[in-house]
């Protein structure tokens, strides 16, 4: 005999609508979690949405053979601009598969090293733009790191420079993808005839459209034409690579769905996480010590190489305990492969049932984590403890074959940078006040972190 899953009270028609808040379901769905417990359900319009919040649930789906990833909500509207690049495939669709075997070896370990010089080239140009900051003026940290992050994978990956830190004014590409995200996940929320009425949001939402893909095809055109024709980066592996198992490679429009896709996974998810990561190292003065000493024991104040970053194991915890309070990628959404039960037979879950995995409240489920769950501990990371985690209990990159493919591309950026910031400047926020408020698009990141960034008269003094 299975158990009901629990659901708030509802209204006739509408459902749980007026439950969430469509501009910050990441706050609704904590909410409900700490009333209904580590499993409820939604009826959104009809649509039934399961939500899990437990460890031992999300462990229990995170099984590739009883539950795929599935493409729907805000990922679907995604479409719209990344057809199926690796990101928003479903998982029938080939182009998936393809794109996947021609860009794994891309992101190999031994591929992103090669990158580390291009990566230290961006870093150099934040880190200017922060030493000329001679006003001290309070500096918006999200803005900072999406130049950097923005620049670094368009020219680690494919050569290309977006010169992000020639203006005051935030990138136009990044303005253009936040808006297009916002407004993803706002008609992922929408009825659907209330969004063919919203005339003036569907005509800025294609334009952000005609806008990247003109950026896209930009980059895909200066490398045809035989400028950097000899770099063996991503974007060439997408032009010129051919497939081991079909031996076919991607059209023009595929490339640019996968261009638009790294783009994209490449600065918006890297940028949150450095962001929320000087907030907790400015907030908690002991950790941020300990990384100072740190990052002295093993770099001095020397640039940092790319032999250092396997030693800086605190550095990794930071990250590490990070990731762990705020994924940016905050929930990822299954299906199931059909009929089944969960929790030792408890609940049933039908056929095709879409299940929302809330991955920022399990990596806070104080039965793996403590009472101290959640508190910025960057020592539970340390000393062979992360190693010793149950199976899928920190999962900020996904999990499985659609996890995500360039993890080893974001880890060495950021530890490079957050290693360069802390060695040459002293950090502080602009408000001593600020607590943290969360900004939520398809992601999550800060909302209006100001800092101030204080250039060491003499490091490490």
């Amino acid at each position: 005999m299975t158990s009901q899953i629990p659901q708030p009270a509802g209204w006739p028609f509408i459902g749980n609508v007026l439950d969430i808040v469509t501009s910050f379901s990441c706050e609704s769905f904590h909410r409900l979690a700490q009333q209904h417990g580590e499993i409820y359900q939604l009826n959104l319009l009809g649509r039934k949405l399961i939500l899990v919040s437990s460890h031992a649930l999300v462990d229990e789906l995170s099984d590739d053979k009883r539950f795929k990833k599935a493409v729907g909500g805000a990922l679907m509207e995604a479409r719209d601009l990344l057809h199926d690049g690796l990101f928003t495939a479903f998982n029938h669709e080939a182009n998936w598969a393809v794109a996947h075997r021609l860009l794994s070896p891309s992101f190999r370990t031994s591929a992103v090293q090669q990158t580390f010089d291009g990566m230290r080239e961006i870093c150099a140009d934040l880190v200017g733009k922060w030493m000329q900051n001679d006003d001290r003026a309070p500096i918006d940290l999200t803005i900072d790191f999406t130049r950097l992050a923005l620049d670094t994978i368009a020219y680690c990956t494919m050569s290309y420079r977006m010169n992000s830190f020639a203006t005051d004014e935030p990138p136009r590409f990044s303005e253009a993808m936040s808006a297009f995200l916002r407004e993803c996940n706002g008609r992922a929320n929408r009825p659907y005839l209330l969004n063919i009425l919203m005339r003036g949001r569907n005509a800025a939402y294609c334009s952000n459209i005609e806008y990247m893909r003109g950026v896209a095809k930009a980059i895909i055109a200066e490398r045809q034409c035989g400028v950097r024709k000899g770099q063996q980066d991503l974007l060439h592996a997408l032009i010129n690579g051919r497939d081991p198992k079909t031996k076919g490679g991607l059209s023009d429009s595929e490339i640019a769905d996968n261009v638009l896709t790294f783009l994209l996974a490449g600065h918006e998810t890297t940028s949150a996480t450095m962001s929320f990561a000087i907030y907790y190292l400015i907030k908690y003065p002991d950790v941020l010590r300990k990384l100072q000493a740190e990052i002295y024991a093993v770099v001095g104040d020397q640039s940092i190489e790319y032999e250092d970053l396997a030693r800086l194991h605190y550095l990794t915890a930071v990250l590490r305990e990070t990731l762990r309070l705020q994924p940016p990628a905050f929930v990822r959404v299954v299906y199931s492969v059909e009929d089944t039960t969960v929790a030792g037979g408890k609940y049933a879950i039908a056929a095709g049932s879409g299940i929302a995995l809330l991955i920022r409240e399990t990596q806070r489920d104080p039965a793996v984590w403590g009472t101290d769950a959640n508190e910025f501990c960057p020592e539970r990371m340390m000393n062979g403890r992360f190693e010793r985690l149950p199976p899928n209990a920190w999962q900020p990159f996904g999990y499985g074959a659609r996890g995500c493919i360039g993890k080893n591309f974001s880890w060495q950026e950021m530890k490079l940078v957050l290693c360069t910031l802390v060695q040459q400047f002293d950090l502080a926020l602009a408000d001593p006040a600020y607590e943290l408020e969360l900004s939520q698009a398809m992601t999550i990141k800060p909302k209006n972190l100001s800092i101030r960034a204080l250039p060491k008269r003499r490091k490490w003094c």
